[in-house]
């Protein structure tokens, strides 16, 4: 068995293609790929001599320019077969230049490393390197490459040959590089995925009629009385017409037709033209429905947000006036409503539940230790004890305002205000009463977790505040967990009842 084959997947490779298809750095040339398990991945990353790694930045740079080819390729190909004769001109030989650069990239690609699919094994074997590709795209990159320009000068005159021009016509399969580059693109995240989108659907529209309107006036070049072809109706003399009148009167029968506006002043004359005629237009059927569900999948994705949003407000508006609530109820409900749409596209809740325990406790260390450190209840606690709390910690954004705790509830979180402000309210013969705010670096409903008694006031919010919660449970638990630290909190709060004792009793 070959060495490649025992090779587990290099990890170092791994690595390269995930910031390469994600965009965070590098090109965007390669594949997703995962590493194997066990203790392979950490071996020694030598790829046999004279092999390439697919994602060696000069080979993804290769590629680009390759890229860049072929969108020439596509342009000119049915320009040339439609519009022009070949001769030995600057086209012909430009043309032969980019035939050289593909053969290059043929034999190039026999010295390619390869991830076989089944096994996620990384394959530098060049036998096996060479048995797939003959297998797979070889013949048909040498017939895309096979320079059929040359032949036709070659055994025929130059107005002859629609064999071969027919043949130059395989050049378009060098296409499927640009679907795998719109592939990779929409997957690499410092290129906006609906314009990617948008630019992929623009770029079909325009091959089709480019091509559309090339193969049209090459059936009325060819057909025998001029005059009864779809552009010699209208322009008899066409053949005598400038280049650029020709193809703008092809791209505009084209265009008429891909989007069914038919003018009529433009349409077949012969049954040459009615049979491509009606296979385009079968074709069309296809691309408008291509086009008109990925546009309309986008738009909705775009929308979507706003118009469950609308629905929410609604259902809210109409559930307060069902059931007859009061003004300042059905104000604290939309206005919590309008919050949560704004802090919804920043998906931080979820981006946090998407990592690990470790990526996520680092996260709320940076974050979040800061603040709880300069808390006036955990003053002289360990830092270990801070370390285990802040994990535990969930953020949130309450709109001005907002009811959090209700006076004599039995509370289930303690708060902590990172920005913001909340008032404390106390009801005094059914009127509330501000009995004290709490700012920035500073906790409430801590009373009712640790004395576990309801809440001797109620905590509503003055403006738009940014609150950590700690569920009682976890906190009560690593409370348990750090007999030290649990009595230092327990006398700050002693403390600090000492000195609130109008508001706290």
């Amino acid at each position: 068995m070959s060495f490649s084959y025992k090779r587990n997947f290099l990890q170092r490779f791994c690595i390269e293609d995930f910031q390469v298809s994600t965009g965070i750095q590098g090109g965007f040339f390669s594949n997703d790929l995962l590493p194997t398990l066990g203790d392979g991945i950490g071996r020694a990353t030598v790829l046999r001599k004279h092999i390439i790694s697919p994602f060696d930045p000069r080979y993804r740079a290769w590629e680009m320019f390759l890229i860049l080819l072929v969108i020439y390729s596509a342009w000119i190909s049915p320009f040339q077969f439609a519009f022009l004769t070949y001769k030995q001109d600057g086209l012909f030989i430009a043309d032969n230049i980019v035939n050289g650069f593909f053969a290059v990239d043929i034999v190039l690609t026999f010295f390619v490393a390869y991830l076989d699919r089944t096994t996620y094994l990384f394959i530098d074997d060049p036998r096996k390197i060479a048995i797939r590709y003959l297998s797979t795209w070889f013949l048909f990159d040498v017939c895309s490459t096979v320079p059929f320009q040359s032949l036709c000068l070659l055994f025929t005159d130059n107005n002859g040959g629609i064999g071969f021009k027919l043949l130059s016509m395989l050049r378009l399969w060098r296409l499927r590089r640009v679907s795998s580059m719109f592939a990779r693109l929409e997957k690499d995240i410092r290129f906006n995925y609906f314009w990617i989108r948008c630019t992929k659907l623009v770029s079909v529209t325009l091959f089709a009629v480019h091509c559309a309107g090339c193969f049209n006036y090459m059936i009325a070049y060819r057909y025998p009385d001029p005059k009864q072809t779809w552009i010699g109706a209208v322009y008899p003399n066409f053949k005598q017409m400038s280049l650029w009148d020709i193809y703008v009167t092809s791209m505009y029968w084209s265009i008429v037709t891909l989007t069914t506006t038919g003018y009529g002043d433009l349409h077949a004359e012969n049954q040459r033209e009615m049979l491509f005629d009606i296979f385009y237009m079968l074709f069309n059927l296809g691309l408008t429905a291509y086009l008109i569900g990925n546009m309309t999948n986008l738009v909705v994705h775009w929308t979507s947000r706003t118009r469950n949003f609308r629905d929410t407000v609604n259902a809210a508006t109409e559930f307060t006036r069902r059931n007859q609530l009061p003004q300042h109820i059905e104000d604290q409900m939309l206005s919590h409503i309008c919050l949560k749409f704004k802090t919804a596209g920043l998906k931080q809740q979820e981006t946090l539940n998407g990592m690990p325990n470790a990526i996520r406790s680092s996260i709320a260390r940076h974050l979040f230790y800061p603040v709880i450190r300069n808390v006036h209840l955990f003053n002289g606690v360990s830092h270990d004890f801070l370390f285990q709390m802040v994990p535990e910690m969930e953020a949130e954004y309450y709109s001005a305002k907002e009811d959090l705790i209700l006076q004599n509830e039995a509370s289930t979180d303690t708060y902590i205000v990172v920005s913001g402000a909340v008032e404390l309210v106390v009801k005094i013969d059914g009127h509330d009463q501000v009995m004290g705010k709490v700012c920035k670096g500073e906790t409430f409903g801590e009373i009712g977790v640790l004395l576990k008694k309801p809440q001797p006031y109620g905590a509503r919010t003055t403006e738009v505040s940014h609150i950590l919660q700690l569920k009682s449970t976890a906190f009560l638990d690593i409370l348990r967990q750090n007999p030290a630290d649990e009595s230092i909190v327990m006398n700050n709060l002693f403390q600090h009842r000492e000195s609130n004792k109008t508001l706290i009793r």
